[in-house]
């Protein structure tokens, strides 16, 4: 029966299963049961394939916000900076239009409306749209209260400026939650932000990794469509490399991730799927990638392959040097100029675990198995993780696959 409820998911939202955990869901689903007082599989699977209120409760279960304020921070000065020439564009004809999905509990567009507000905006010069699947995160975001795990980073001033603490955490200003309008909504629903005007800037980060080769494409013929053609895309660093295929330009601000849309649609290419965004332990080492061989690689491939294993080998050095802002900066860099890659993705998924971000480093040690699902460092840690976390089946399972992929047993690390 979570075969059918995976589907149910992938037609309702686009959720690839297999780029959350298969575990994700059927947990989603054991809750939706508890909750029901439902004894069977068979019984939910019923109430679920007939009640849309239902589904959006499935939904709600599976959808689990993992954001904060000013994530990528480098972007937010740089939309700051192209806003500015956007309106001095413009010549006060309109405000800018901007639109952030998915929105989840607002740390994003609330973001924006920080970042022009500091840059001299006047809250009339900008509009923010703000979309989300999940009528709870967004219910979270109109109410704008924040705990500790909203914040990180070092440069935490805009606390200061444009939050008040209280007993529970932080209030987030009516002037900064005014710019913003929220809404639930799915994207996937042609209806949903039909007739809207061109937006000036489109932040789309960390959702298309969930999904499947058709359905990113049609999300990103939608996103396209939607935006202005001077205007700007921000995704996450595990999508750049999908809008580099379909011919969007990035504009080489580093962290930034910011692409200019496409003049004229582009022939698509084949695109990969890409799996949507934590004391180091003794590890097997990943090995940087290699031609086949079988073939002959040309003078280019081969320095291409020199390039990227001197990036994987500078990431491993700097987590083994504790260095884990500059590793996780490092790694970003690579998924922008490399594309998707199982090694920097095991590599994010240890430094997220090493800063005790558990739910960020399972997500990424699945990322690195949907991509090479033998790959043995992240079958190892994903499974410690879990163990740690109580789940020793799933953590059992994982072991068997380390057997599987590598009979001899994993190697220590012997440094």
């Amino acid at each position: 029966m979570i075969t059918e409820v995976e589907r149910l998911l992938k037609q309702l939202i686009g959720l690839e299963a297999e780029s959350v955990g298969r575990a994700v869901v059927e947990r989603a689903m054991r809750q939706r049961m508890e909750a029901l007082s439902l004894a069977t599989d068979t019984d939910y699977w019923l109430l679920v394939s007939r009640s849309s209120s239902e589904q959006q409760a499935l939904v709600e279960a599976v959808v689990v916000p993992e954001t904060w304020f000013f994530r990528y921070p480098e972007s937010f000065v740089t939309l700051a900076n192209l806003a500015l020439k956007r309106k001095a564009a413009l010549l006060g004809s309109r405000p800018l239009r901007i639109l952030s999905l998915p929105c989840s509990s607002g740390e994003e567009p609330y973001s924006i409306v920080m970042a022009l507000l500091d840059a001299g905006f006047a809250p009339a010069a900008f509009q923010v749209e703000a979309l989300d699947v999940s009528a709870r995160v967004v219910e979270l975001a109109r109410f704008g209260h924040y705990g500790r795990n909203s914040f990180r980073g070092q440069d935490l001033s805009f606390r200061d400026r444009y939050f008040a603490a209280t007993a529970s955490g932080y209030q987030l200003q009516a002037r900064v939650r005014d710019g913003v309008k929220l809404r639930c909504g799915n994207l996937l629903d042609s209806h949903v932000l039909g007739g809207e005007a061109p937006f000036d800037f489109v932040f789309c980060r960390n959702l298309l990794i969930y999904f499947d080769r058709p359905t990113q494409n049609a999300v990103l013929d939608r996103l396209q469509g939607l935006l202005h053609e001077d205007g700007t895309f921000f995704v996450g660093p595990a999508e750049a490399s999908l809008l580099t295929q379909r011919g969007m330009r990035a504009l080489g601000a580093p962290l930034t991730f910011a692409f200019k849309r496409a003049v004229a649609p582009p022939e698509l290419a084949a695109v990969a799927p890409v799996i949507a965004p934590a004391p180091v332990r003794p590890v097997p080492m990943p090995q940087p990638p290699r031609a086949r061989a079988s073939m002959t690689p040309a003078p280019e491939s081969v320095a291409r392959l020199d390039g990227a294993a001197s990036a994987l080998a500078r990431i491993a050095e700097l987590a083994d040097a504790g260095r884990s802002a500059e590793a996780l900066q490092d790694c970003e860099r690579y998924l922008l100029k490399h594309g998707p890659n199982a090694d920097t993705f095991y590599w994010m998924g240890l430094l997220n675990d090493m800063a005790g971000q558990g739910d960020t480093a399972q997500g990424y040690y699945r990322k690195a198995l949907y991509l090479e699902p033998e790959h043995v460092a992240s079958l190892v840690h994903l499974a410690a993780l879990l163990a740690a976390r109580g789940d020793h089946g799933g953590a059992q399972r994982l072991q068997q696959r380390v057997s599987r992929a590598s009979p001899s047993g994993v190697k220590r690390d012997e440094r």
